[in-house]
């Protein structure tokens, strides 16, 4: 039996700092793509910390992240804007921000039921700790995640291209400040 403990443990802990694991996630700021039923039924999620141990991130990505305000709680929130990116912000101290180098901005799907980047700020990269990738509780709930920034909240520099191309024109980012 401590034979199967000794090599038991190690090997369950590398797997799930390697590969991932399932979390509960609970409350409302992410639906209503989590937790759906206002019954108070919660939805499990895999966790993938596979692909995030190369540090790709992606906008749209709905990610675990350490909470920069109560750093023994983590939170599930999705990246709406990556460095560089110019942020129309929901009641921040700063109507727009750029985000700063090695940060990201982060926001509930339940917009205004969130306790995300329009509370604390730009979110630093080294928060992220896994992608959620799929619904695996209940069963009848069983799907992919997909990554998507809603149309409303995309980052600002990429309105202007979006609405460029769709019209077939070159966007012109002189209006943007610093």
């Amino acid at each position: 039996m401590w034979r199967a403990l000794v090599v038991g443990v190690p090997v369950g802990v590398t797997l799930v700092d390697c590969c991932g694991y399932v979390a509960r996630v609970e409350g409302v700021s992410m639906q209503p793509t989590l937790n759906p039923d206002v019954s108070g039924s919660c939805d499990f999620v895999f966790l993938s910390r596979w692909r995030w141990r190369s540090f790709v991130y992606q906008r749209g990505d709905m990610v675990s992240l350490i909470s920069p305000k109560d750093p023994s709680q983590k939170i599930i929130k999705r990246i709406i804007a990556l460095e560089g990116d110019l942020v129309a912000t929901l009641g921040y101290k700063r109507r727009v921000v750029r985000v700063p180098e090695g940060h990201c901005w982060v926001e509930g799907d339940h917009t205004g039921h969130s306790l995300d980047s329009n509370f604390f700020g730009p979110v630093a990269l080294g928060l992220v700790t896994a992608k959620a990738s799929q619904i695996v509780w209940p069963p009848q709930r069983w799907q992919r995640l997909e990554s998507f920034v809603p149309e409303h909240r995309l980052p600002l520099n990429l309105r202007e291209i979006s609405r460029a191309s769709d019209l077939g024109e070159t966007p012109d980012m002189t209006d943007i400040e610093e």
